[in-house]
């Protein structure tokens, strides 16, 4: 599903992602873990062509992105095959939380209203806020609001979902609805990559754990490889910090 060999990406000077070599298979469940500013988020950005890369390859389901951003047919038929959920919800506060997920299949996809709401209201269900439907995202906690955009992003119909730190900007008490919407999704076998700092989730949920460290990939493993039995003192101390909270 994902191929990235050799890919570089800088901010000016500063080198943030280097030489990063990833496969992701189909109905893989990749896990990406590391400090603050590692390059975590900009890497999956990457992946769906919301940041440029300078040099390497990169292939997101046949579909190959040049250097630098350029415009290609790829990369507008991989921004309607990829979702993405990030930190922020982003949703348009002037809709409601139906018309904040038909917008897309009837835009983009080119469905009618009529299929776009049948779309709507099996993901509402699938997330567990249907009853939700016709409140506005200021009406919603913050954990609702993000499973509202999880449904968002479902509703493009997507190969690929990718999730920048979903939890991250949520209260404590609301963190595990979004995460066992996101379990349910992979069940399904739905293809996934995730940043978090949610570690038992991690452990629980990936069929893959990577940790990158200063932009590169230093560990990659089972959960139980990299938690339990990791090779690089990187890693291990990455872990002895975070896995104490």
């Amino acid at each position: 599903m994902v191929r990235l060999r050799k890919l570089n990406k800088y901010y000016g000077a500063h080198h943030v992602l280097k030489n990063i070599d990833l496969d992701v298979s189909h109905g893989e469940v990749v896990v990406i873990i590391g400090a603050s500013g590692s390059g975590k988020s900009t890497l999956i950005r990457c992946i769906n062509g919301l940041e440029e890369f300078q040099q390497g390859q990169l292939r997101v389901d046949g579909h190959d992105l040049r250097p630098y951003g350029k415009a290609t047919r790829a990369l507008q038929t991989i921004r309607t095959e990829v979702g993405m959920v990030f930190q922020q919800f982003n949703l348009f506060p002037h809709l409601n939380v139906r018309d904040n997920i038909t917008l897309a299949p009837t835009k983009v996809k080119g469905k009618s209203m009529a299929q776009a709401m049948e779309i709507a209201e099996r993901l509402l269900d699938r997330v567990g806020i249907r009853d939700q439907a016709d409140k506005y995202p200021s009406q919603l906690s913050g954990g609702q609001q993000q499973r509202v955009a999880l449904a968002r992003a479902l509703a493009m119909e997507p190969r690929l979902m990718l999730f920048d730190e979903p939890t991250s900007a949520l209260d404590p008490e609301m963190i595990g609805e979004v995460l066992d919407a996101m379990r349910e999704l992979a069940r399904d076998g739905m293809t996934m990559m995730i940043v978090t700092h949610e570690m038992g989730f991690a452990r629980e949920v990936a069929d893959r754990v990577i940790y990158i460290h200063q932009g590169e990939i230093v560990e990659q493993g089972r959960p139980d490889e990299v938690f339990d039995n990791p090779q690089n003192e990187r890693t291990r101390s990455f872990l002895s910090r975070v896995l104490k909270h």
